[in-house]
């Protein structure tokens, strides 16, 4: 018997909610409002989804740091940011996405994003010959630039919604997990 007069062997113990296990990671909103170098963002900061973890904010945040991350420009953190309090996602999780894009990742991303968008374009493929000079990138990025911006915009609106669903229902479906678990330690006596 456990602590509660339930048989311990036939109870399912709740896993933790992904809420509590994203937690140890994200500092408490309440930090944030107290630094006052942030005195500034004091009114955006108030919006509880920001720093909140819910299932509606972190599942936007996936698609906003998913989307950005594929966006081949610099600034990407910018972006999310602006998104992140534009659609009220959890602002930690959207920037911390864009670093699957990172100077390990870029060149193989970036090159499969450029042949998904020639492929969509028809486009005829670009001899890479790259030289640092003001010539290469006003004849062959002209050529690079189209193909790389379609891809990585269909690439990153498809991963986002994949995400932003992917999460949400994980979401739920840990929930209803809980839910039920809980039904069936009450019934057990």
């Amino acid at each position: 018997m456990g602590q509660n007069g339930h048989n311990s062997a036939t109870a399912v113990a709740p896993t933790p909610m992904p809420r509590k296990f994203l937690r140890r990671w994200i500092p408490a909103h309440k930090k944030h409002l107290d630094i006052k170098s942030l005195n500034f963002m004091r009114p955006l900061m108030s919006e509880p989804n920001l720093l909140h973890l819910n299932r509606h904010s972190v599942s936007v945040a996936m698609f906003v740091g998913l989307f950005c991350a594929f966006l081949p420009i610099p600034g990407q953190t910018l972006v999310a940011l602006a998104l992140a309090l534009l659609l009220r996602a959890n602002l930690p999780i959207s920037i911390a996405l864009i670093w699957i894009t990172n100077p390990l990742t870029m060149p193989a991303i970036y090159f499969m994003t450029y042949e998904l968008g020639r492929w969509l374009l028809d486009s005829p493929p670009v001899g890479f010959n790259f030289k640092l000079s003001w010539e290469w990138f006003s004849v062959q990025g002209r050529a690079i630039v189209a193909p790389l911006v379609v891809g990585s915009v269909l690439t990153g609106l498809v991963t986002g919604t994949l995400g932003y669903f992917t999460i949400h229902q994980l979401w739920r479906w840990h929930v209803v997990r809980n839910w039920e678990a809980r039904k069936r330690r009450r019934k057990t006596p």
